[in-house]
């Protein structure tokens, strides 16, 4: 029963990373057309914070960023 538990919880996240990489090129497309932000989430500077932060962290924000990738590479 466990088995069928982790199957319908990793397809759960599975499809929701799907939709929120479905959607962030469109919010970004979006905010640099407009100028406004999508959902009161400024997306753009929420990336850009984020690619500071990782390469402010030297080696460790190489790890967390090789980490992140995984998540989002097909196997």
């Amino acid at each position: 029963i466990m088995d069928s538990v982790m199957k319908y919880v990793t397809g759960f996240f599975g499809g929701l990373t799907t939709i929120i990489m479905a959607v962030l090129p469109v919010t970004i497309l979006w905010q640099v057309l407009t100028g406004t932000t999508v959902f009161g989430m400024d997306v753009i500077s929420n990336l850009t914070a984020l690619v500071e932060q990782l390469g402010n962290g030297g080696f460790v924000g190489l790890v967390v960023l090789v980490i992140i990738a995984s998540f989002f590479t097909k196997k």
